[in-house]
């Protein structure tokens, strides 16, 4: 099995990178990837510096796909994902849009937790579950650099905990071997990412990825056992939980035959939604599977 190490760390979701892996159609690969901090924090004394390194969510790639072009779709299957260093960090200091009810006078909130035995020890009387997850993983536009902090069409910095082991995520090809990137692994992470900081982990992924020729997504999907998940992005958040549903809509149409407004009457008994970092607006609208076959 191939291994891609960290190597260079890059801050943008880059056609430009030289490739540091290539791969065929339906190969498994472990990844390396630092945390979001860039490794500027590994005890509860450091700090998280951004004079030295003024971006977060560094990625490891890109890997070239044999034979992906633009109009394919990426599928990668997230087999595994392992932290590097037995540990995850977090901090607290950038409360943004609370401060408006709770003051802006927010601690550092540093702190490193241990990662063992499927446990995170938040603190001595706390323990969070193991549940590891992406926070970014993405493909190269044609046009424009994106860089590691928003999402979009290209995957990016999505924040949504269904990235994770088990699942299967759908990326667009908009470039020539596709250029995949992915980092920025949390050991767990709740709903909005509230301090903008999950429990961030240097990791290493175990990743399949192949190759739907001739097939055009508009944006992300995400594929669990029991679920379909079509991801948007953009604030207002209202605007993309309605896109959201929309292109969850199209692809119960497209790719199942509902008729989309027998879709989106039932999309509004038993559809859900997943929310990534709330300050950016990224939404995935879901449907357990159970409801699609009927």
């Amino acid at each position: 099995m191939k291994r891609l190490s960290k190597g260079p760390l890059y801050y943008e979701f880059s056609r430009h990178n030289e490739i540091r892996l290539r791969i065929e159609p339906g190969e498994t690969i472990v990844v390396e990837a630092e945390d979001a901090f860039s490794g500027q924090i590994r005890s509860d004394d450091d700090r998280r510096d951004k004079t030295k390194v003024p971006f977060g969510n560094p990625q490891t790639g890109p890997i070239w796909i044999e034979g992906a072009e633009p109009g394919d779709t990426l599928t990668v299957t997230i087999q595994d994902i392992q932290p590097s260093i037995g540990q995850c960090a977090t901090r607290t200091s950038d409360p943004k849009q609370l401060c408006e009810w709770l003051g802006d006078d927010c601690p550092h909130g540093t702190h490193v937790c241990p990662i063992r035995d499927g446990k995170i020890y938040w603190s001595e009387e706390i323990t969070i579950p193991y549940q590891p997850m992406l926070g970014c993983i993405g493909t190269a536009p044609a046009t424009g650099v994106p860089t590691t902090g928003p999402a979009g069409s290209h995957g990016g910095n999505m924040d949504i905990i269904e990235t994770c082991p088990g699942n299967i995520v759908y990326l667009p090809v908009f470039v020539p071997g596709a250029y995949l990137y992915l980092g920025d692994a949390h050991a767990a992470m709740g709903h909005g990412e509230l301090s903008a900081s999950g429990l961030e982990m240097p990791s290493e992924t175990t990743i399949t990825v192949d190759l739907l020729k001739h097939k055009r997504i508009p944006a992300p999907r995400i594929e669990s056992p029991d679920e379909f998940m079509a991801v948007a992005t953009g604030c207002p958040m209202e605007r993309s939980i309605a896109q959201a549903y929309a292109w969850l809509i199209l692809w119960m149409e497209e790719e199942y035959g509902w008729d989309r407004w027998r879709a989106y009457d039932l999309l509004t008994h038993v559809g859900q939604i997943s929310v990534g970092h709330y300050d950016i607006g990224t939404v995935a609208a879901k449907v357990a599977k159970r409801y699609i076959a009927t």
